[in-house]
């Protein structure tokens, strides 16, 4: 019932033209049987005559399968119309009955073979392409509509504090360190934060003196500001360039001090609770948690803006590729073949034949549902081209037979006389 417009529209053209043919051929017989009637041809008269009454009654055949000839509701006319519940029947009966059975259903199945035929489909680009349009235009956005942002927000936010609380990230931190300790890029990295921080301290060697200018007596006028700038700036210096020689004591204690701390981190489970609840505290801050919820955001954001793209989106892509992956994956493995043959032979089937009941039944209500009206114009434009064909077979056929019966009498009334 579902015909596209345009074939629709071929379909009354069709018809309309061999109705008008059945038509001409009726009225070229009148013509016939008037100049018979002039002429007083007998033959000709007979051959007219029963080419009417031919046409005329093939006409009425043809008409009343689908309506009531002229209008008038004559007896057993508009036979399809007037039938259509019975119809309905009939078809889910016969389609239950006689095309879903095992034996015949699984000799199509063999011959159709599904997984050969549905891999087939989805390697060409096109269809491949037609799906991912599918999906892309109407599933993604549909669901991105569905979905509740703050469940999702508060989805990912829970998730991302429970993955959190499952991982030991002291243990993390220990073997980071411990790696870092057993090669040279400890002692590198030791020096260059040391040598950093002597430049750093000399750069700022003004905000010491303001620091102690703020901190000593107003009495003092100032006079030991510059002495006691002087010795902590050095004190400080000769701290950081005494550490910063690999041999220095200073620096062996800071080695001591990382060993230390790398044990504790592999051994207390205080130490190891400590640096855990660290970390999810931080992890746990409102700009943090505002952060991670704001990725989803960031997600649909660019799934829309990306979608918007058509043809060069990168998502109708990927889900292009994909497909076409997957059939030549079906393809490539057998087993899979064997797999879905098998699934569709036995499973689906099975649920086919024990169901075929209510299949017969769904076509029957779908049937007794249609309009009749719309019924019956449906099925003249798919069989009503056809059928005119008897109408011009009657007049044809008709105005033979009629020149035959004239033969026959002509001959029997000579022989009579």
């Amino acid at each position: 019932m579902n015909t596209s417009v345009e074939e629709e529209g071929m379909k009354e053209q069709d018809l309309r033209k061999m109705k008008r043919i059945a038509l001409i051929l009726l009225g070229f017989a009148v013509v016939l049987f008037v100049v018979a009637n002039i002429y007083k041809l007998e033959w000709l008269k007979a051959f007219s005559e029963a080419a009417m009454v031919g046409g005329i009654a093939d006409w009425f055949a043809v008409v009343a399968l689908f309506r009531h000839p002229l209008g008038i509701p004559i007896p057993h006319t508009a036979l399809i119309p007037s039938n259509k519940d019975k119809i309905g029947e009939n078809l889910g009966d016969f389609v239950s009955d006689e095309f879903l059975t095992r034996e015949k259903l699984e000799v199509k199945i063999e011959q159709f073979n599904v997984a050969v035929k549905a891999s087939d489909w989805l390697m060409e680009e096109k269809n491949a392409s037609l799906v991912a349009n599918l999906i892309a235009e109407n599933v993604i956005p549909g669901v991105l509509k569905t979905i509740d942002d703050d469940q999702v927000k508060h989805f990912v936010q829970t998730q991302f504090s429970n993955k959190l609380r499952k991982l030991n990230f002291a243990e993390w931190i220990a073997l980071g360190l411990d790696s870092l300790a057993k090669s040279e890029k400890q002692e590198e990295l030791v020096t260059n934060v040391l040598k950093t921080l002597i430049v750093e301290l000399q750069n700022n060697k003004h905000l010491i003196e303001e620091k102690v200018k703020s901190s000593t007596p107003f009495l003092s006028f100032g006079l030991a500001d510059k002495k006691i700038t002087e010795g902590v700036f050095n004190g400080l210096y000769n701290f950081l360039e005494q550490a910063s020689h690999e041999d220095s004591t200073i620096r062996k204690k800071v080695n001591d001090y990382v060993m230390d701390f790398i044990t504790e981190l592999k051994e207390s489970p205080e130490m190891q609770q400590k640096v855990n609840d660290l970390v999810l505290g931080f992890a746990n801050k409102k700009e943090v948690q505002d952060y991670i919820s704001g990725i989803w955001e960031e997600i649909k954001t660019a799934i829309t803006h990306d979608l918007v793209q058509k043809e060069e989106s990168s998502i109708k892509k990927g889900i292009a590729n994909m497909i076409q992956g997957f059939g030549k994956g079906i393809q490539a493995d057998q087993q899979m073949m064997d797999k879905i043959n098998n699934f569709v032979k036995n499973d689906l089937l099975s649920v086919l034949i024990n169901n075929k009941k209510m299949i017969g039944d769904l076509i029957s209500s779908t049937v007794k549902g249609w309009d009749t009206d719309e019924v019956s114009k449906k099925l003249e434009l798919e069989i009503g081209s056809d059928l005119q064909y008897i109408r011009i077979n009657g007049t044809l056929v008709g105005g033979l037979v009629g020149l035959l019966i004239y033969a026959a009498e002509f001959v029997m009334e000579s022989l009579v006389l």
